[in-house]
């Protein structure tokens, strides 16, 4: 059934546009988080309005009270609105509920036994990448990141894919403000040659990390997808991400499993988009 997101803002009073009661209101800052977290890119007030057919003056009073409470974020300069610091906690802790944890952390796991390196649960928030879960390799060997850590968009694999997967005005619009860090020589820098590899990337479909983000480190990444009953492919909603030590597990060795992370990421999708 196609959802109406503008149906909480026609509750509202034509003469002062103020929710009709504390239901509406309600309702109303949960359509925004929806709306903002389903975007590819942060939203300016003129597409939120658009978008959910608000007058822009309610509108901004909504998002000012939400970005004092810390769940909503605009990002300089006029860049638009993210989910804000308490709605990337409050999503994380929904997916870390007993039964959706258990489901996300038993595919992980798998993807572990079979590959025998770290493997994370990743998703897009704002201008980074956040990891939402992980299960660890049983070597001494590995890669510190807790659930919850920010890393960067362009020199990731999860990143990476996640840039890939936009279309090219939004991927333009976020690269254009985007610090593309050198944090290792291998580190693609340069505007032009980063479009080039995110191309190749949506191409083969699987995002690489060849010691971009940490000298001596590689990964893969395949992204989790909505279900999907037609022929296209479903929105990209996260990604599943095996890294290793260049020492112990090359990148064209992680390269090859990338069937068994498309799996795992086809049976993630299934539980998130459950959840």
């Amino acid at each position: 059934m196609k959802q109406n997101v503008g149906i909480p803002f026609q509750k509202c009073s034509a003469a002062e546009g103020e929710p009709a009661d504390d239901e509406a209101r309600a309702l109303r800052v949960l359509v925004v988080l929806e709306s903002l977290a389903r975007a590819q890119h942060p939203q300016t007030l003129s597409q939120l309005t658009q978008r959910l057919h608000v007058p822009k003056a309610t509108l901004m009073r909504l998002l000012g009270a939400m970005e004092r409470a810390g769940f909503v974020t605009q990002l300089p300069p006029e860049r638009g609105f993210v989910p804000g610091p308490r709605a990337a906690g409050l999503a994380l802790q929904t997916l870390k509920s007993p039964q959706v944890l258990r489901e996300c952390r038993a595919i992980l796991g798998s993807v572990v036994a079979a590959l025998g390196e770290t493997c994370n649960l990743t998703a897009l928030h704002g201008d980074q990448v956040l990891y939402i879960e992980r299960v660890e390799t049983h070597e001494p060997l590995r890669l510190q990141l807790s659930p919850g850590v920010h890393v960067p968009l362009h020199c990731t694999a999860s990143g990476k894919l996640f840039l890939s997967a936009m279309n090219r005005l939004e991927r333009q619009q976020t690269l254009k403000y985007l610090p593309l860090t050198a944090n290792t020589p291998r580190t693609i820098s340069d505007p032009t040659l980063l479009e080039a590899e995110l191309d190749r990337v949506r191409t083969r479909g699987i995002g690489v990390d060849n010691e971009e983000f940490v000298r001596g480190m590689c990964a893969v990444a395949v992204p989790v997808r909505e279900p999907t009953t037609s022929n296209g492919q479903g929105r990209v909603i996260a990604a599943i991400a095996c890294h290793a030590p260049t020492a112990r597990k090359p990148l064209e060795a992680l390269m090859r499993a990338a069937p068994v992370l498309e799996s795992a990421a086809k049976n993630m999708g299934e539980v998130l988009c459950v959840a």
